[in-house]
């Protein structure tokens, strides 16, 4: 590594710079850590979390979050981890769709049911049959199709337009929406009854600005991948992209991070990646407190490593860390879990007898 290497971050292959065993899911074919979900930030714990006790259910989950934060990988992951998992999963834009399209695209079409219907044709829900459907963008669905998916919800039947005969299905639904549901309700908007039926276990994803301890890791991933896919060699990121990268307010969240990376692996001419700023409108006073807080972490991990050795990894008692530092037991527990120190590994430090913890 160059002589200046305090400025830079080495990347190292993605595939080997991980332990494994802190992989939720190690073995998922092109999925880094959480079926294609990478962090481990506890905004995305939480997440991960309701995704592994919401899946095996039948529930129908609504997927909320900002655009860009991943809603289509999160129902992924559901369909994957559920026992429909062998059947198919079927996505359906509803904002990309025109409004008078819809109700065919989602239930389908008799031949001659309108101009230009020249053949029967299955809808999504016919299509996704024994599996799963996932509606992204549900809140813009017109009034008429919020009626139509109202009833396949309620009563798992529905008719082709243009037809009579009524059609029974078994799906699970799986919606998304960056819209304010609830003040679409409230407005007249959307339908009250199908916010209650869609909202039956809701999952919130949070903006990439709420998982700053992640973008290190995120940046990483996608350098190696989009550098990769370009046959070219990435070793290393400024210290200055990725202070901007962590200050910057990413609006357009993980989708916009991967365009940006995208775009200047492609300029990139050596092995150290680095942006240009002026692509990136940062408040500078965002960088030094960032600095500053990783400078806070660091002093506070040797106060504690400190207590604990001189404590031999007792945190409990009066003869414990906690009262060496003087701030409560849970509190000094919950800090030692966040900076990931082992308070066991400190027990061999003092020959004196053994002072043994009470769980």
């Amino acid at each position: 590594m160059r002589a200046n290497a305090v400025n830079i971050i080495p990347i190292n292959s993605f595939a080997h710079a991980r332990d494994e065993s802190t992989l939720i899911r190690s073995d998922a074919a092109s999925a880094p850590f959480f079926e294609g979900m990478v962090g481990s930030s506890e905004p995305l714990r939480r997440v991960l979390a309701q995704v592994s006790k919401v899946a095996p259910t039948d529930a129908t989950v609504l997927i909320l979050g900002e655009t860009g934060t991943g809603k289509e990988l999160v129902a992924r992951a559901i369909h994957n981890r559920s026992r429909r998992s062998s059947g198919p999963f079927i996505r359906l834009n509803c904002g990309a769709i025109e409004p008078s399209l819809l109700i065919s695209e989602l239930f389908g079409h008799e031949k001659g049911a309108f101009t230009g219907a020249v053949q029967r044709r299955l809808g999504r829900f016919e299509c996704a049959n024994g599996g799963t459907i996932f509606l992204d963008e549900v809140g813009e669905l017109p009034r008429d199709a919020q009626v139509a998916l109202l009833r396949v919800l309620q009563e798992r039947e529905f008719e082709r337009l243009g037809g009579t005969q009524t059609i029974s299905t078994d799906v699970r639904v799986l919606a998304a929406t960056n819209r304010d549901l609830n003040l679409a309700a409230s407005e007249g908007a959307f339908r009250q009854d199908l916010l209650y039926r869609l909202n039956v276990f809701p999952i919130r994803l949070p903006a990439l600005r709420e998982r700053i301890d992640d973008i290190p890791l995120l940046a990483e991933y996608l350098i190696y991948r989009s550098a990769r896919s370009l046959g070219k060699r990435i070793s290393s990121i400024s210290r200055r992209t990725m202070d901007l990268f962590q200050a910057y307010e990413w609006p357009g969240n993980i989708r916009e991070l991967q365009n940006v990376i995208e775009r200047f692996v492609i300029t990139c001419d050596g092995e150290q990646f680095s942006v240009d700023e002026s692509w990136l409108e940062v408040r500078q006073d965002r960088i030094p407190s960032l600095r500053l807080a990783a400078g806070l972490e660091e002093r506070e991990r040797e106060m504690i490593e400190t207590a604990l050795k001189e404590c031999r990894g007792l945190v409990a008692g009066p003869l414990g860390a906690a009262a060496r530092l003087k701030i409560v037991r849970t509190t000094l527990e919950s800090r030692i879990k966040k900076l990931g120190i082992n308070k066991y590994s400190f027990k061999e430090y003092n020959s004196s007898p053994a002072i043994v913890e009470a769980s």
